[in-house]
């Protein structure tokens, strides 16, 4: 009886719930609590539940869950939240995913480090794409399979033990004091993850971040479809309609933006790309040179994810390491390359670099005939004989648009990987897929990550597709119309605060296509001490952003996201993409992205009233 009513509460809440839930990658940014993300959107939504609320206008007053779609959302904490409900856990002890094989990996993960032994029990089959023999070799987990027929037969082990239950049933769930970790798959909707006990909660943390750094969350629409199908007690209707047409045009449309020919690949985040790539060449390099050390080039200042995920993949390996990179401000990119590769070549070393260009968050782009002369040299190792050519990872979420590796393009000749953030401009900030795609000199390499996007499970959604398909047509012209917008705002402000530095691309790149949205703003300062001096300034930081997401409410909004179809984001890097980034390597200045779409004389408004208070 208690389910019951607990089950038609979420049937009404379904049916009413805002329609942010579904589209947005961010729901209420405005009443946006970091400290409290994980729990403050439970708690109030318990409250409700107590009141038997469900009407539209409470629902919608409900803060944000998590920081971010990736790592979590309403729906996602809703379903989970269901599940503990039903079977008497805390929410935190369920963790949905978009994948069927990362929650395992996640929990492989922390066993390696913690030298503990695995044993994972299947009553079915195991999900198609999970790679036993790969994962032992490639990412160097150690486990036991075993297949077994009930429950019962699920014996105590020396280690901990991970059920996998019927294939494409997320709620038959079994638990026994035998059993540590139960894991629900779906081929079409992703997976559900118990963590069994209190004896096991210290694992939450690493399989949340995990689900941060490597994947996704279960999508907000395959939650709706899970908890619809739970609550009135039905089975998945899927929707075959147009899967391979969408799937078509979004590669042809990404061949046709990035001027490459080779086979593009789609993943569910930009993060799950890049953990792909990383993996792949790893397997790559496994095969090829099996005795030599593995080398990540990345900056140290770059987006936190991408260096919390390279350094994360380095302390599972024995033989990966992550080199620092300086790439901007005071550092040449091309000098600081030429440096690292010619200490990686003399060590008959495995270079792979990271970077982004432009740069985040300087917006700074290297010049780029002597990137490629750098890329391109031939190195000796100490003993000779010929290194290792690098490969190049290039990130380019802030300009997609330009070409780096069609043929006769700059970077053609050199192995060079090409990877966006779908969430950006690709999607316009309506889902969180993003994409790679390698010149011809990358193709073997291309094979490999494929391999491991779908061992991971990590390819993007139905849904995900859809909108990428929807979207990716325009997006060259909203670039445009969104770099006009921010060089007009731009302009505006060297001549209302000609004190302040700004970081932009200079006219010469723009010849160059370079023609990003987002620029960053170093503010003028005042103290008789470089603490006094740096303290003045965060707080005007602040101001400003406050200020600004204040006065203008349904544009403006305190977010690192970039490339949406409207209004404007303010972030200070140090604190949102730099949250893993060492302290020294954090920049403390404001960053503004600015969509085609949006007002912008009520923004120069607003910043000269910011202006003429300080």
């Amino acid at each position: 009886m208690d389910n019951n009513k607990m089950l038609n509460y979420i049937k009404d809440v379904l049916e009413n719930m805002p329609i942010d839930w579904l589209n947005l990658t961010t729901h209420r940014l405005d009443i946006y609590n970091e400290k409290l993300a994980k729990i403050q959107f439970l708690e109030q939504f318990e409250s409700l539940f107590s009141d038997n609320n469900s009407e539209s206008s409470a629902l919608n007053q409900l803060p944000t869950a998590y920081d971010y779609i990736r790592l979590g959302h309403p729906l996602s904490s809703i379903l989970e939240w269901v599940i503990a409900y039903i079977y008497k856990l805390k929410p935190e002890h369920v963790i949905s995913f978009s994948s069927q094989t990362t929650p395992i990996l996640a929990i492989l993960r922390k066993n390696l480090l913690d030298k503990k032994n695995t044993q994972i029990v299947y009553k079915d089959e195991l999900p198609s794409c999970f790679d036993a023999e790969l994962i032992k070799h490639v990412y160097g987990y150690k486990f036991e399979l075993k297949k077994v027929e009930s429950l019962e037969d699920v014996s105590s082990f020396n280690g901990n033990t991970i059920l996998i239950s019927e294939k494409n049933d997320l709620f038959n769930i079994g638990l026994t004091q035998n059993i540590d970790f139960h894991l629900s798959a779906h081929n079409h909707l992703g997976s559900i993850l118990l963590v069994n006990g209190e004896h096991n909660k210290h694992y939450i943390s690493e399989i949340q971040h995990v689900r941060r750094r490597e994947t996704i969350a279960m999508t907000p629409d395959n939650c709706y479809n899970a908890l619809k199908m739970l609550v009135n007690k039905s089975s998945f209707d899927i929707k075959k309609n147009n899967v391979e047409k969408n799937k078509t045009l979004v590669l042809d449309s990404i061949k046709e933006i990035t001027g490459a020919q080779t086979k593009p690949l789609i993943g569910s985040s930009g993060l799950s790309i890049q953990y792909a790539i990383m993996m792949g060449l790893i397997h790559d390099a496994k095969e090829n040179y099996s005795r030599k050390a593995i080398k990540f080039v990345v900056p140290p200042n770059c987006y936190g994810g991408t260096n919390d995920q390279a350094r994360r993949v380095a302390a599972c390996i024995d033989n990966v390491e992550v080199v620092d990179l300086p790439v901007d401000g005071d550092h040449n990119m091309v000098q600081s390359i030429e440096i690292v590769l010619d200490k990686i070549a003399l060590e008959d070393s495995i270079p792979y670099i990271i970077a982004e260009i432009p740069t985040n968050p300087r917006v700074e782009v290297p010049d780029l005939m002597q990137l490629k002369d750098t890329l391109s040299k031939v190195r000796k190792t100490a003993t000779g004989e010929i290194a290792i050519d690098p490969v190049f990872i290039l990130d380019q979420t802030f300009c997609p648009n330009v070409h780096f590796l069609g043929e006769g393009k700059i970077l053609s000749t050199v192995r060079t990987i090409s990877y966006a953030s779908g969430s950006k401009f690709p999607s316009g900030g309506q889902c969180t897929a993003g994409y790679c795609v390698g010149n011809t000199k990358t193709e073997a390499l291309m094979e490999n990550i494929e391999r491991h996007l779908r061992l991971c499970d990590n390819e993007a959604t139905n849904l995900q597709m859809e909108i990428l398909a929807k979207q990716l047509p325009s997006m060259n012209q909203r670039i445009i119309d969104a770099y006009k917008n921010t060089h007009e705002f731009v302009n505006f402000i060297h001549k209302t605060l000609p004190e302040a530095k700004i970081n932009f691309v200079s006219e010469e790149l723009v010849k160059q296509e370079f023609t990003p949205s987002v620029f960053s703003l170093d503010l003028p300062t005042k103290g008789n001490t470089d603490e006094e001096k740096e303290s003045y300034k965060r707080i005007l930081n602040l101001k400003l952003i406050n200020l600004m997401i204040t006065e203008i409410p349904n544009e403006s909004k305190f977010c690192v996201s970039y490339g949406q179809l409207k209004g404007c984001y303010w972030t200070i890097p140090a604190t949102s993409t730099q949250g893993t980034t060492k302290e020294g390597d954090k920049d403390y200045i404001v960053r503004a992205s600015l969509s085609p779409n949006m007002n912008l004389e009520l923004h120069k408004k607003v910043f000269l009233d910011f202006v003429e208070k300080i």
